[in-house]
């Protein structure tokens, strides 16, 4: 559809990166052209000139610009990227080979604050942030394939001292070094709480779908059919205020823990969003509940399945139409749970046997044909959880039946990411409008604006709305 030339301005004011490529926008008081996102200062309508190519752009006489690199974009290569890739991908291998933030900024060959504003961009962290990580997981492989001393496994991931790797390790995965190692052998183990730790909002989140065919939730006792690399597992989980007792009845202890550290969001820092809402003066907005987090989902394609089947219907709707796949697709374990079902299950259907269960004709074609795309190996889920957030969304972008608030939604609750916007989100608006009392909810361009000040936390920010306008739980 052709674009005129306010719609395209618009476009430009908003920022939108999904007008990257489809039009370049030139500015001739100085003589560049950039793609719609570019971060660098609007100029006035009057002195703007879109272009359909870089080629048209630069007949023009306008030269590319240094700070989005249109004529990159345009043929598909991303140096900049590239970049913080290759040093992301370092950092990982050998963490300790980095003494600190500031090392790894050297190493990027960007000043201090390019350099923050890149690592936030595509990997949505701070480089110390990032780094912690890294070193946290480099420990982790060390403490299962090895037998070395604590402190051995503290140093060669570029731990300072044994306190500072015990502390981050309890802190990010509910255990300490040593009852992590113990999960090689273990049934069952138990995940320690932060002070703060909201469990009444859990509970909310663990319970929504009173009819759900795959968990269920009954007092302090939540039940789940979940799908591991081994197969299907019946887990069970102990809910109580300072710890999680958690049980299962197949697969690995380490794959377990990495399910329920998700579902129960404890890598994500909600205290630093809390900081930052109190900073903005908007306290009101985490009074309630300032250790909130995200609940992520099972497993990537369960988040997969989430994003296509609740676009643009509602919450009880979604549940209902999900519900009736699992029962079709997934695999029965006894007692009314269902193990939700593979994307080769989901594959081997014909969209037309979707409609009897109330399925779109377009809501069941892009159902199937993305799970076909994954049981091909054309679309890696896998591989996914280790790019970097611009390539994920990229990919994921590419792909039929998936737009700006499906991807959003997906990297956020499955791909686990930290600053996404479901863009479009009637629980954003809602909260958003009550948030800055707002006299009417707003668009997608006011949301992305909004929404900015929360970086590099809009998914928190997100959970957070979406619990702003409703009742306390119990």
């Amino acid at each position: 559809m052709r674009m005129s030339h306010t719609q395209m301005y618009a476009r430009l004011l908003a920022g939108d990166a999904a007008y990257n490529g489809r039009f370049f926008t030139g500015v001739l008081t100085t003589g560049i052209y950039c793609l719609p996102s570019c971060k660098a200062r609007k100029p006035k309508p009057e002195n703007v000139r879109f272009f359909p190519t870089c080629e048209a752009a630069r007949a023009s006489g306008l030269r590319p610009c240094k700070k989005c690199h249109p004529d990159d974009y345009a043929r598909g290569a991303d140096p900049v990227l590239e970049t913080i890739e290759t040093v992301v991908a370092e950092v990982r291998a050998n963490p300790a080979h980095f003494r600190d933030a500031r090392a790894l900024i050297h190493r990027s060959g960007f000043g201090a604050t390019r350099a923050f504003e890149l690592f936030r961009q595509h990997y949505h962290s701070t480089p110390a942030e990032l780094l912690l990580r890294a070193r946290l997981d480099h420990a982790k492989r060390g403490l299962l394939t090895t037998k070395a001393p604590l402190v051995d496994i503290a140093l060669n991931a570029g731990f300072e001292s044994l306190s500072a790797f015990h502390d981050n390790f309890q802190r990010h995965n509910g255990l300490t070094p040593t009852a992590y190692r113990a999960l090689a052998s273990a049934r069952e183990f138990v995940l320690t709480l932060p002070p703060d730790y909201p469990l009444a909002y859990l509970r909310r989140a663990l319970g929504r779908d009173p009819h759900s065919v795959t968990e269920r939730l009954a007092g302090d006792t939540y039940t789940a059919a979940v799908r591991l690399e081994s197969g299907p597992s019946l887990l069970t989980l102990a809910l109580s205020s300072d710890e999680i007792r958690v049980q299962f009845t197949a697969g690995s202890a380490v794959a377990v823990h990495r399910l329920v550290i998700g579902l129960l969001g404890l890598a994500q820092d909600a205290s630093g969003f809390a900081r930052l809402a109190r900073k903005l003066g908007l306290a009101r907005m985490v009074a309630a509940r300032p250790g909130l987090r995200l609940s992520q989902t099972h497993y990537v394609f369960d988040g997969l399945l989430w994003a296509i089947i609740g676009q643009q219907i509602n919450f009880p709707f979604a549940c209902l139409l999900k519900r009736r796949l699992i029962e079709r697709t997934g695999t029965p374990l006894g007692d009314g749970f269902f193990a939700p079902p593979t994307p080769e299950a989901v594959a081997a259907l014909e969209p037309d046997e979707l409609l009897p269960l109330q399925f779109s004709r377009q809501k069941a074609d892009y159902l199937v044909n993305t799970s076909r795309l994954i049981a091909s190996g054309r679309l890696d889920l896998a591989a996914l959880t280790g790019m970097s957030a611009t390539r994920a969304e990229r990919t994921l972008l590419a792909i039929r039946g998936l737009g700006p608030w499906s991807v959003n939604y997906l990297m956020m609750r499955a791909l686990g990411f930290a600053d996404c916007v479901p863009l479009g989100d009637t629980g954003v608006t809602s909260g958003l409008q009550a948030l800055f009392k707002l006299e009417h909810r707003p668009d997608i361009d006011a949301t992305r604006r909004l929404m900015t000040v929360f970086s590099p936390y809009r998914s928190l920010a997100t959970a957070h709305l979406w619990q702003f306008t409703q009742p306390l739980p119990a």
